[in-house]
């Protein structure tokens, strides 16, 4: 009886299944990414020169969304609620935290009246450290910093 020699050696990598695997995690990658985005996306006020406020990233920040057709969401959690229940849901966030800052980031076009109700809301619940967020104006290439103030461009 004669024995049966093994098959020879591959010396080449095989890569499939490394291109297998990258693939499920770019799907994976793809389907997290959006979820991550937080609170509700909301077209900010544009201002000139805006104050960087980092906090505001943070994840256990607190963020009042008011979106264009004054819906309000409270972050973290992301959760969509009535402006009478803002107060004791911001209280009972704020208890144990050192920093006491509530961020508001308000869509261009809501109604000024409901952020200031937002804002009101707030202070009754005892926030005295109050954000406002907004976004960079973009500067135009033809105009730089020495243009003279109220020059419109014209």
């Amino acid at each position: 009886m004669e024995k049966k020699k093994a098959p020879p050696v591959v010396a080449d990598i095989n890569v499939t299944p490394m291109v297998d695997v990258m693939l499920v995690l770019l799907i994976i990658f793809m389907v997290i990414t959006p979820m991550l985005t937080k609170g509700v996306s909301v077209d900010l006020v544009r201002a000139k020169n805006p104050i960087a406020m980092q906090n505001a990233d943070k994840e256990d920040a607190i963020l009042v969304a008011v979106t264009r057709d004054g819906r309000l969401y409270l972050s973290p959690g992301n959760k969509q609620l009535k402006i009478e229940d803002l107060p004791g849901k911001v209280k009972d966030l704020l208890t144990n935290k050192l920093d006491k800052t509530v961020y508001i980031k308000s869509d261009q076009r809501a109604k000024y009246e409901v952020v200031m109700d937002v804002i009101d809301n707030l202070r009754a619940a005892g926030v005295d450290q109050l954000g406002l967020l907004t976004e960079q104006v973009p500067q135009e290439a033809g105009r730089g910093a020495s243009a003279p103030p109220g020059d419109l461009g014209q």
